[in-house]
């Protein structure tokens, strides 16, 4: 084996994980874009019936497509440091940084969709006697 080989296995491995983030990138927006014309059948042929299904699925596919689309470059940029090819790790790294802070409000408002908020405790509304014959009705 000579040492040109050997020195070209990181550069192959780079571009190896490159493109599988580029692919695993892509696919998942084909996903994302899938269950976006699903609602949007769904909300022409049934009136919506469905809606909040449908949001959830899109949120937990934005939620995946943000994990690879930042997590991807880090990958990328943590074996480029460790091969020893520092430009190659700060170019992925900046963009890793770059595509995980142009996604934070999508994925927080995401967040939101996948765990709403506790209901509220339902206030009573009908008159309750109290001890002493007081009653406190809503309204007066």
């Amino acid at each position: 084996m000579t040492s040109s080989t050997s020195a070209a296995r990181p550069r192959y491995a780079i571009v190896l994980l490159t493109v599988l983030w580029l692919v695993a990138s892509l696919a998942l927006l084909w996903w994302c874009f899938t269950i976006g014309m699903e609602g949007w059948a769904d909300q022409h042929s049934n009136g919506g019936g469905r809606s909040a299904e449908f949001g959830r699925r899109s949120a937990r596919a934005l939620v995946l497509l943000a994990v690879v689309a930042a997590g991807g470059p880090a990958v990328v940029a943590l074996v480029a440091f460790g091969c020893r090819y520092v430009r190659t790790g700060l170019v992925y790294l900046f963009l890793a940084v770059v595509i995980a802070a142009a996604l934070v409000p999508a994925v927080v408002d995401a967040a939101r969709t996948l765990r709403p908020p506790a209901a509220p405790v339902p206030v009573p509304t009908t008159c309750q006697e109290r001890s002493g014959g007081d009653t406190h009705c809503p309204g007066g």
